[in-house]
């Protein structure tokens, strides 16, 4: 009898402790539910704060006025609506572009495009005048010029050109770096030009006394006399722009300052265009940076400044000339940098333009956005209208 008992109370202890562990498991998936539906409301709370705030962003601001100054509220009113309409505060008006230019590239032409889109377009031109028109700044220039960029906001976004080296902006600590880009030519084509410009001028400003002018002397005599506006280290020019203001991009023929000014422009630079194809160039840039250069391509295409600058008096040079500076290290580095930012440039442009009926054009965007989570209802099973949004390079709002 006993042992009876003590199997009977045996399974009345274990039917008790399985009771208990079946409630308590209930009271565990009764909190996580509970769990989840104060999670869902906190989310479903926070996504209608974010779509009030949304909405309230979209509405027109309105003057609050002090009731107790009626004229002086008047007053800031009127200036206020008078003023003139200033672009909407966003990372496109925190741009800088530097255009550090190299010599008789075709710059000016391109410069002028900037100059007469930056009204329409709502940005500010800024020429960087060096003394004596040296590419290479002081290092304290250097910071001063850094510091100007970075934090001038009045000028901002902004398109600042003038002939200057590259500058690493940071080895001065900032934050965000500009956008440079820059147009290279042939080496001695460029050298030639700029040889008769010193004693021509160009049609920019043909009153202007050049520094060379009443020299008559031609490319080829002064090839053959050695002298030394023609000499081969006047073909080195184009690296040192792209390599820097170390003392190594200023030897010519120098092997390191080469290599570090094909890294600078694949690592620093947006865009390197040539002066062959400068409307690609610039049809290139409206693609990618329209906040600057939109309507730049026709603009160029059909301005009278488009071919602006044409150096005076230009001869071209003898078969000699040209094979006497072709054995120079500083003209085969040169060209090969040339050569170099050519193929660089021409694969950009296959992977963004269109051949049609003999033109270019810039191909239309093609990636878009899918499987968008969490999912927003008002998109809910409209992926043409997410599209079309996406097309226009809107944000999608968020959830009401």
């Amino acid at each position: 009898m006993p042992g009876r008992f003590g199997l009977l109370a045996a399974l009345l202890l274990v039917g008790a402790m399985l009771f208990v562990e079946h409630q308590i498991r209930k009271l565990e998936q009764a909190r996580a539910k509970l769990e989840r539906v104060i999670a869902r409301r906190e989310a479903q709370s926070s996504e209608s704060q974010l779509a009030a705030e949304h909405r309230q962003l979209q509405q027109p601001q309105r003057l609050l006025l002090p009731p107790t100054q009626p004229e002086a509220a008047l007053a800031a009113a009127a200036a206020a609506a008078s003023a003139p309409a200033q672009p909407p505060a966003d990372d496109n008006n925190d741009v800088v572009i530097v255009y550090n230019r190299v010599p008789k590239t075709g710059s000016t032409s391109f410069t002028n495009v900037a100059y007469d889109l930056c009204g329409r377009n709502s940005f500010h031109v800024l020429h960087i005048n060096t003394t004596r028109n040296s590419p290479i700044m002081s290092l304290h220039d250097q910071a001063k010029f850094v510091s100007n960029v970075t934090t001038w906001k009045e000028m901002k976004p902004g398109f600042y050109h003038g002939h200057l080296s590259f500058i690493d902006f940071t080895k001065f600590g900032v934050n965000r770096k500009p956008i440079y880009i820059n147009v290279v030519r042939d080496p001695i084509e460029r050298l030639i030009s700029y040889y008769y410009f010193l004693r021509f001028g160009d049609d920019y400003r043909p009153g202007l006394r050049r520094r060379k002018q009443g020299d008559k002397k031609t490319f080829d005599e002064c090839v053959r006399e050695g002298g030394s506006d023609c000499s081969a280290e006047k073909l080195w020019l184009q690296i040192p722009f792209f390599c820097g203001h170390s003392s190594e991009c200023w030897n010519p023929g120098n092997r390191w300052a080469l290599e570090q000014a094909k890294t600078n422009l694949l690592s620093e630079y947006l865009l390197v265009g040539v002066t062959e194809e400068l409307e690609d160039f610039i049809m290139l840039l409206e693609a990618a940076l329209p906040r600057f250069f939109k309507g730049a391509t026709s603009h160029y295409r059909s301005g009278k400044r488009s071919h602006l600058r044409r150096t005076v008096e230009k001869k071209p040079p003898s078969r000699e000339s040209i094979q006497r500076l072709q054995q120079s290290r500083a003209w085969q580095m040169e060209k090969e940098f040339y050569e170099f930012v050519l193929e660089q440039f021409q694969f950009v442009r296959a992977h963004a333009v269109l051949e049609r009926g003999g033109e270019l054009f810039p191909l239309a965007q093609n990636y878009f956005y899918e499987k968008i989570y969490p999912r927003h209802r008002e998109f809910h099973g409209d992926r043409r209208k997410a599209a079309v949004l996406q097309q226009q390079q809107q944000p999608l709002p968020p959830l009401p």
